[in-house]
């Protein structure tokens, strides 16, 4: 794991994101598309502004999906989708391929069939970008959900997941294509989360499910 201290959080926003975008860019030169896969939550909303801009990188050949999603409609102010559709689906990326990971199907169990096809082609993911709770969870990935298991050491590429306090269903990518991305990073904000980091390098993966991912990726933090 690398860790990278920035003295403020705009100043890490706009560095990550020029570090995604110039990932982005040279995978392009030799690829004839990209993946980009994205956390929902506010914390990537700042990083989703700059990108978006970046008239540079040929967004008609970045697949974009995302790391996880609640089993919601688009239309409902839950929904992750809804997110990047008003903070990176836009101005010059808006011509980027989106891959969603719901279905209208009342439970995801339904349609992870249809969805895993649809992400297979883009795997391995590019450039990944996460971000990680105070409880040490990453995508949707929790400590105590009904199916930790399989998201961690399955073989599934996508796992419909349930936790306590989560109030609805949501799907995730497991940790298997999670940790085979050519790029990792981790953005994690305040005193609370830094401390769940450190917390989480001397615990297993079911009690601190990002510990799956950290070897090999960059962890950006700033405090505020």
């Amino acid at each position: 794991m690398n860790l990278i201290e920035y003295p403020d959080v705009e100043m890490m926003m706009m560095d990550l994101a020029n570090k995604i975008a110039g990932e982005l860019e040279a995978h392009l030169l030799t690829n004839d598309s990209v993946s980009f896969a994205v956390p929902g939550g506010t914390t990537p909303g700042p990083i989703f502004d700059v990108l978006c801009g970046a008239k540079h990188i040929d967004w008609s050949r970045v697949n974009v999906l995302l790391t996880d999603e609640r089993w919601v409609p688009e239309s409902s102010d839950r929904s992750n989708t809804r997110l990047l559709r008003e903070r990176l689906l836009v101005d010059a990326a808006a011509v980027a391929n989106y891959v969603p990971l719901y279905g209208a199907t009342p439970a995801p169990e339904e349609s992870i069939v249809t969805i895993e096809a649809k992400i297979s082609d883009l795997l391995p993911i590019s450039v990944l970008l996460l971000g990680m709770g105070t409880d040490m969870h990453t995508a949707s990935i929790f400590p105590g959900a009904d199916n930790l298991d399989s998201a961690l050491h399955g073989n599934s590429l996508l796992v419909p997941m349930r936790a306590p306090g989560a109030p609805e269903a949501r799907v995730t990518l497991s940790a298997r294509v999670l940790k085979r991305a050519m790029s990792r990073h981790i953005v994690i904000i305040g005193k609370e989360k830094r401390e769940a980091l450190e917390r989480a390098k001397s615990l297993s993966s079911e009690e601190a499910p990002i510990a799956a991912v950290l070897v090999g990726s960059t962890v950006h933090w700033a405090e505020n």
